[in-house]
C-alpha cells in the first residue's frame, strides 16, 4: 500500500469525505471528478498516477465504482479505519435523503403535485440515461468486435429477454477466448506490489462475508419478515453481478422486481431512478427505494413506514457492504492482475456488452415514459413459467406529447448546452408540476 504524498489527520479525512458525501451529485462521472479534485488537486494525498491506478482497479469490480474508489482512497491514506469511514460517508447522506423521499412517495404518491413532479423527472432521467449511453459508447466501442458485442447484448436482452448476468458472462468469455489469438501469453504483473499473506486475506474475506450476510440470521428468526429476507437475498445476489455500473444492472433489476416478483410497477422503477438522480451518493441507491416500497407494502405487524425504513436499510446493506469486502480482501490480488492481457481483454468485452445493456435500459425506460400503451410481439415460444419473449412495441396513438417535449428539452440542455444535471432535473420537475396543475 502506497504512502500518500501528504499524510492527513484523521479529522481532516472525516471532514473531506463528509463534504463529498453531501455534495456527490452527478452520477459516477461527477463523483469521481469530485474525488480527484479533493485528494489529488487540492490536498495532494495521492499522485495522479496512483489515483488512476486505484480507479482502474475499482472499474474491474462489481458494485458502485465511485464508492469503491472512495473506500480505496480512505484505505490508502488511513488504513482500514479510513476506508470504512470514507465508504460510509459516501453513502449515508444519500441514503438518509432517499429514505425521506421514499417515505413521501409511499404516503403521498397519488397527490397531484407529486404526480406532476415525477412526470417531469422521468423525462429528464430518460435524457440522462441517453447521455450516459452516448458517453460510454464513445469510450468503449473501439473495434468491430466490441460493436458486435454491444449489438448482440442489446438483442439478447430486448428481444430474447435473456438474464443480464448470462449476457455479461458470455461477453467476458468471448473476449477471453479471442485474446488467445491476439494477446501475449505472458501476463504483465506490477512488480511494485508484494504478494499478500494468504492467511490474512482469507480471514479478511471471511470476516467481511460474515458482516455482509449477518442480517439474514435476524430476518430468519423474526416472524413476518420473510419478504425482507427474500429482498435481502435478491440484492445480495445483485451485488455479485453489478458489473458496468448502476445503469447496466437496473435493466436486470427492473425485469425481476417488476415481472418476476411483482414488487413494483414499471413506472415506479422510473420514479425510483428519478429519486436517486436527485440525491447525493451512488445511483444504485435506487435499490433502497425498491427496498422501502417492499417493506412498506409487505411486512405485517409493524408500522408501514418502519417496514419501509427496514427494507431500504437492508437493500443498502446488501448492496454496499460488499464494496468493503472487495477492497480490503481483494485489492492486493487485483492489483497484481491489473496488467494481465487476457483478463483485460475479457473486461473490455464486458464493457462493450454493457453498452448494449444500457441501450436496452434506455429503450425500456423510454417506451414507458413516452407511451401509455404497449404490446409485445412474440418471436419465440414461451419458456416454462415465463411469458413469451419478443419485441415490445408501443401503441403510437398513445404517445404523450408533453413527455416527449420535456425529454427533447432535457436532452438538448444536457448534451448540447452541457447544463448541470441537478439544474435540468429541477427545471423538469417544476415544468411537470406546472403541467399537472394546468391539465388537472
Amino acid at each position: 500500500m502506497e504512502t500518500p504524498a501528504q499524510t492527513p489527520e484523521f479529522s481532516e479525512v472525516l471532514r473531506v469525505f463528509a463534504r463529498i458525501g453531501l455534495l456527490s451529485f452527478g452520477g459516477p462521472a461527477g463523483q469521481i471528478a469530485m474525488l480527484h479534485k479533493a485528494v489529488v488537486e487540492e490536498r495532494q494525498w495521492l499522485s495522479e498516477e496512483r489515483f488512476l491506478h486505484a480507479l482502474s482497479y475499482c472499474m474491474l469490480l462489481p458494485g458502485p465504482e465511485a464508492q469503491q474508489l472512495a473506500t480505496y482512497i480512505g484505505w490508502l491514506v488511513k488504513g482500514v479505519r479510513g476506508g470504512i469511514l470514507a465508504g460510509l460517508l459516501f453513502v449515508l447522506p444519500g441514503l438518509a435523503v432517499m429514505i425521506g423521499l421514499s417515505t413521501a412517495y409511499a404516503l403521498y404518491q397519488q397527490t397531484d403535485w407529486l404526480t406532476g413532479l415525477f412526470f417531469g423527472l422521468k423525462a429528464a432521467v430518460l435524457a440522462i440515461v441517453v447521455q450516459a449511453l452516448v458517453r460510454l459508447s464513445a469510450r468503449t466501442l473501439k473495434s468491430g468486435f466490441h460493436i458486435a458485442l454491444a449489438v448482440g447484448a442489446f438483442l439478447a436482452l430486448f428481444v430474447l429477454d435473456l438474464p443480464f448476468p448470462l449476457v455479461v458472462l458470455g461477453a467476458g468469455l468471448l473476449g477471453y477466448w479471442r485474446s488467445r489469438f491476439t494477446a501475449p501469453v505472458t501476463p504483465s504483473i506490477d512488480a511494485g506490489v508484494g504478494q499478500p499473506a494468504l492467511a490474512s486475506q482469507i480471514l479478511s474475506l471471511l470476516f467481511w462475508v460474515a458482516i455482509w450476510q449477518s442480517p439474514l440470521l435476524i430476518l430468519w428468526l423474526v416472524d413476518g419478515f420473510e419478504p425482507l429476507a427474500t429482498l435481502f437475498g435478491f440484492f445480495s445476489r445483485m451485488a455479485l453481478v453489478t458489473f458496468g455500473g448502476a445503469y447496466a444492472v437496473l435493466a436486470y433489476v427492473a425485469q425481476v422486481v417488476v415481472q418476476d416478483y411483482g414488487w413494483l410497477k414499471p413506472g415506479e422503477m422510473v420514479d425510483g431512478l428519478a429519486l436517486a438522480e436527485t440525491t447525493p451518493g451512488p445511483l444504485v441507491l435506487v435499490l433502497s427505494h425498491i427496498g422501502y416500497l417492499v417493506g412498506f407494502r409487505t411486512v405485517n405487524g409493524i408500522d408501514p413506514v418502519i417496514g419501509g425504513i427496514l427494507g431500504a436499510f437492508l437493500a443498502a446493506w446488501a448492496t454496499f457492504v460488499p464494496s468493503f469486502l472487495w477492497i480490503f480482501a481483494g485489492a492486493p490480488y487485483i492489483e497484481r492482475l491489473r496488467g494481465h492481457a487476457r483478463m483485460s481483454a475479457a473486461l473490455s468485452a464486458i464493457a462493450a456488452a454493457v453498452v448494449g445493456v444500457i441501450c436496452n435500459l434506455a429503450l425500456w425506460f423510454g417506451l414507458h415514459v413516452l407511451f401509455k400503451e404497449m404490446h409485445r410481439i412474440p418471436l419465440l415460444p414461451p419458456m416454462p413459467g415465463k411469458d413469451a419473449s419478443g419485441l415490445l412495441v408501443p401503441v403510437l396513438s398513445s404517445l404523450d406529447p408533453a413527455a416527449l417535449a420535456l425529454f427533447l428539452v432535457s436532452a438538448f440542455l444536457l448534451i448540447r448546452m452541457q447544463a448541470g444535471m441537478v439544474k435540468v432535473l429541477a427545471f423538469c420537475a417544476l415544468a411537470g408540476v406546472v403541467w399537472q396543475v394546468f391539465t388537472s
